[in-house]
């Protein structure tokens, strides 16, 4: 089939989610035409009833992405055909501000979603305020400069990723996108809209899903790719998206952190560095006990060619410390469990 906003292409999305245990899809931008502004027409070609569909057979749910302005004109109608066909929600996108007249939109959006058991995810959002207390189906926010800014952009992703934990994410979750299998150190970067890239390595990239706060998080890349490298992708899928406890092992804003987090009897650490090569020296806290950990790390020459990496299983004993090197722009992933 070609590729693009199709029936097709969402199935072979939804067959991919449904094969890696992933629990949503979302279908993009361009699903509903863009002129005329109308969330209950969709382009030819794209049938939101049959990919609605197919995605139940398989156990994974469909969002339905959204302007914001368009899905609040017709939102009764929407919330109520959408979800009786069993679209799980939306992604709603561009408010662009956080006056009274988008803030009201925004409750009546959730408020709406929530009588028809829909979830949210508020992309072109202001940072979070709290709505997710009172609307506990809003998963997300974005409020970040995420990574499909590097479509478009050569800024330095890298020490942004080390410093935004410690100053935006304290407000709340973040629609971050990450995930990049196209991996390239700052001198071989480049931003290609058709062809995108990350800065810094695969590690780097696969750490943010411990660092990060985010309850419904993406993964950026096309199936295709995942599935060429379905060794990360098995380790990013293993990685939860809520979690029991957080603490901050180490950091410096603007030049490393090291996160771990526990999810029921399993723990998960990641680290990542900004433009300079380091050794990451951390000691977690953990029960007393004797444990085995699974290592996603830079490999030997990730500080060339970004997307080197390695997998290293080993035991570990509480209380010890663990050294991991690091390449300009890399990271690490740990998960854990109890021998």
């Amino acid at each position: 089939f070609k590729a693009g906003i199709n029936t097709e292409t969402y199935k072979y999305m939804i067959d991919f989610a449904a094969a890696n245990g992933l629990e949503y899809v979302v279908v993009d931008e361009g699903w509903s035409p863009r002129t005329g502004g109308d969330i209950m027409k969709a382009i030819p070609g794209f049938d939101v009833e049959e990919v609605a569909r197919y995605g139940r057979s398989k156990g994974v749910g469909v969002i339905l992405w959204a302007v914001a302005y368009v899905l609040d004109d017709k939102l009764e109608e929407a919330c109520s055909t959408y979800s009786a066909m069993g679209i799980a929600g939306f992604k709603v996108d561009f408010m662009d501000r956080d006056d009274q007249e988008v803030v009201e939109m925004n409750y009546r959006i959730l408020e709406a979603a929530a009588r028809y058991h829909m979830v949210i995810d508020l992309h072109g959002m202001y940072k979070p305020t709290g709505l997710n207390r009172t609307w506990p189906n809003l998963l997300n926010y974005e409020g970040v400069w995420g990574l499909e800014q590097m479509k478009w952009s050569d800024e330095d992703m890298l020490t942004y990723d080390v410093t935004m934990p410690y100053i935006r994410m304290a407000a709340g979750p973040i629609d971050y996108t990450q995930g990049a299998l196209r991996n390239a150190q700052p001198k071989n970067f480049a931003p290609i809209y058709s062809d995108p890239m990350s800065q810094g390595t695969r590690a780097h990239q696969v750490a943010l899903y411990v660092i990060f706060d985010s309850p419904l998080v993406m993964l950026c890349d096309s199936p295709t790719a995942y599935v060429k490298e379905q060794e990360t992708t098995d380790f990013i899928s293993a990685i939860p998206t809520v979690f029991d406890e957080t603490a901050v092992l180490s950091g410096e804003i603007g030049k490393y952190i090291v996160t771990q987090r526990r999810a029921g009897d399993k723990w998960y650490i990641g680290g990542i560095t900004g433009t300079e090569a380091r050794t990451l020296t951390f000691v977690p806290e953990l029960p007393d006990g004797s444990y085995t950990m699974k290592i996603f790390r830079d490999g030997i020459n990730a500080g060339s060619r970004g997307e080197d990496y390695t997998i290293d299983t080993s035991k570990w004993t509480s209380g010890s410390e663990i050294s991991i090197d690091t390449a300009p722009g890399g990271g690490f992933a740990i998960i854990i469990e109890r021998k």
